[in-house]
């Protein structure tokens, strides 16, 4: 029975996942999800409490694996910078992902406090590897220095959203620039330096 209802989760999970992917946080519903399992939706209580229950559970799942797949592109680099530009890179490529972007908004609007805090937990191991990498660039205040790298990303982001693929990319590498060089350096061609330096990066 144990068994069962394990299977039953996560084909709810998996159904939830594909219902965001195709319209976003207005296609999250119980009687939805009812239907893509074959389950009554009286049934889809008997797993999750709310459609809030729905978003924290898939950010518990979803946002170590997100995390893990950014810090495995950093693993790959050999230098600060390199590592600095898979970060930028991976979390832009993330918010592409309609999934990704419905979780996300889903997460700020619906969770509770305690929730945000499981997730804030989750990506700080990534965090400690860019203070890491920014110790290394010689950086006096390294955390205070992360902070302010991860507001400039959340801002390529938003201004990702929307957009082709191709002025996506500018986004990224505008990041990148900025994220490296800051405001008086080079801009662009910084980004197919420190790419070279990534043999695993293939988003760069």
């Amino acid at each position: 029975m144990a068994e069962h209802r394990q299977l039953q989760r996560a084909a709810l999970l998996d159904a939830a996942r594909s219902l965001l992917t195709e319209g976003g946080m207005d296609a999250l519903t119980f009687p939805a999800l009812a239907a893509r399992t074959g389950l009554a939706r009286s049934s889809v209580y008997e797993y999750f409490r709310s459609r809030a229950h729905v978003v924290e559970q898939l950010c518990e799942a979803d946002f170590p694996l997100w995390a893990a797949e950014i810090e495995a592109g950093m693993a790959v680099c050999d230098s600060a910078l390199s590592r600095l530009e898979a970060y930028v890179r991976g979390q832009l490529v993330l918010a592409g992902d309609p999934r990704h972007r419905a979780i996300v908004a889903l997460s700020a609007l619906e969770l509770d406090e305690a929730a945000r805090t499981r997730i804030r937990t989750a990506h700080a191991g990534l965090v400690g590897l860019v203070i890491e990498a920014l110790g290394e660039l010689g950086h006096q205040e390294p955390r205070l220095t992360a902070a302010l790298l991860q507001g400039a990303v959340e801002t390529a982001v938003k201004r990702s959203e929307g957009r082709s693929a191709e002025e996506r990319e500018q986004i990224a590498d505008a990041a990148v620039a900025l994220a490296l060089h800051g405001l008086a350096g080079p801009t662009f061609t910084v980004a197919a330096t420190t790419a070279a330096e990534c043999s695993g990066n293939s988003r760069a």
